[in-house]
């Protein structure tokens, strides 16, 4: 049985590029509702602005660099996707590689083509 190719995949990774345009951090597994979001720090955490390279190869890859301020005394462990810098529609996230502790006021940084989104046949 055929399943969808590159090009049926670059359009349904470009739609949810379109609409997950903002990026999250968690202090555990947000869920299905992106719960457990980091808040406050002096500069206060917020959600930061995520760009997309155009989808190739059934992948989609980020095309900017993302800087969070994380406030002392977090512990973060996921990203997650959403359509809008507060409230907005949660699309889901990704654990990341390794959680990261701040004893202090930091910053995390994702760097250009760290995010790696993509689709495989799941039949």
């Amino acid at each position: 049985m055929a399943g969808l190719n590159d090009t049926g995949y670059g359009v349904m990774l470009d739609a949810f590029a379109g609409v997950a345009i903002y990026a999250s951090l968690h202090i555990d597994d947000p869920g299905t509702a992106g719960t457990a979001e980091v808040t406050g720090g002096a500069p206060a955490y917020a959600r930061e602005s995520i760009s997309w390279a155009a989808a190739a190869s059934a992948a989609l890859t980020t095309d900017a660099q993302i800087v969070f301020d994380v406030p002392a005394g977090t512990t973060i462990t996921h990203l997650g996707y959403w359509s809008a810098v507060s409230s907005g529609t949660f699309y889901g996230s990704r654990q990341l590689s390794s959680s990261e502790s701040y004893t202090g006021q930091g910053t995390y940084t994702i760097n250009t083509g760290d995010i790696d989104e993509s689709l495989t046949d799941v039949v």
